[in-house]
């Protein structure tokens, strides 16, 4: 296989892989926006400086106490989510029945002091994170080589995105989370600790971020500047599939990871912009998102 569209194969299928990799983080950060967005009604601006958070908290994990990536991949979203729960009851929970633009103003500003107690800290050089033995090296596929701990990702983010959908789709849990957004009132009429359940929440949507943010760790260098880099383009990718929408994030967000990583072969100008520019004519055609309600 040689050329396709006069690219070469390697060249081709590389984009496309980064596009699925980009793709997988873009799913998990924007599937983590809608569960929050869809129960709490928060525009959640931290949530890039909780994706850095997870990556850090995967380093620190590793440097000072010697625990390894698969260890981490565990307690590293634990532990960012411990650190949500405590700013969604010292300061988020305020903010429930006021105008979406405070719950905007305050996560940004969390996400401003987040980044710069970890640049402070750190610097802003980057650290690396080195990818673990069991997925390191690559599959000869013929056409090009796949790195596995790249092909692990994109599985375990797609894993991940999946069961998140089904919890939030098909259980009695799920159905409880839906009729909250609902009625909130008549859900706790029927014995549901709602404040506890919003809590939660919002510590699983953060919990998602941070374990995005380990599986980035080996790919990108670990450095505060990690989240606010992404967090722009994820936000365009829940806007586009639909504010709040659990399946129309993980769709928009693998699709429009491919189109981007397409866009810098056949058009590489328009692949920081591609996007944006999706989001615009989606915004004109269809306000309220591909797959979101009126």
């Amino acid at each position: 296989m040689d050329d396709i569209f006069g690219i070469p194969a390697p060249l081709l299928f590389g984009q496309l892989l980064l596009g699925l990799i980009n793709g997988a983080f873009y799913a998990m950060l924007s599937l983590g926006l809608a569960v929050i967005f869809g129960l709490l009604n928060i525009v959640n601006l931290a949530h890039g400086a909780q994706f850095m958070m997870g990556a850090f908290a995967a380093w620190m994990l590793l440097a000072w106490g010697g625990i390894g990536y698969w260890w981490a991949l565990l307690l590293a979203p634990i532990i960012v989510a411990v650190t949500g729960v405590i700013l969604e009851k010292l300061f988020i929970s305020r903010l429930y029945k006021l105008d979406h633009l405070y719950g905007l103003l305050l996560t940004f500003g969390l996400a401003l002091i987040i980044e710069g107690i970890f640049r402070n800290e750190f610097g802003s050089s980057g650290l690396p994170y080195r990818i673990p033995p069991e997925l390191s090296g690559a599959w000869d596929l013929g056409f090009m080589f796949l790195p596995i701990y790249r092909g692990w990702v994109v599985i375990a983010a797609l894993v991940l995105c999946l069961a998140t959908w089904l919890i939030i789709e098909k259980t009695r849990l799920g159905a409880y989370l839906r009729a909250a957004t609902e009625n909130a009132a008549l859900v706790q009429a029927f014995g549901v600790n709602v404040p506890r359940m919003v809590t939660l929440t919002y510590g699983f949507g953060v919990a998602l971020a941070a374990a995005a943010g380990v599986l980035a760790a080996p790919i990108y260098s670990v450095n505060p500047q990690m989240g606010s880099n992404l967090i722009i383009v994820v936000f365009a990718v829940v806007v586009i599939g639909g504010m709040g929408s659990i399946l129309g994030s993980i769709l928009t967000g693998f699709t429009l990871g491919v189109v981007e990583g397409l866009t810098k072969v056949f058009w590489p100008e328009a692949s920081a912009t591609v996007i944006f520019v999706i989001m615009a004519i989606v915004l004109v055609a269809r306000p309220a998102g591909l797959f979101g309600r009126a």
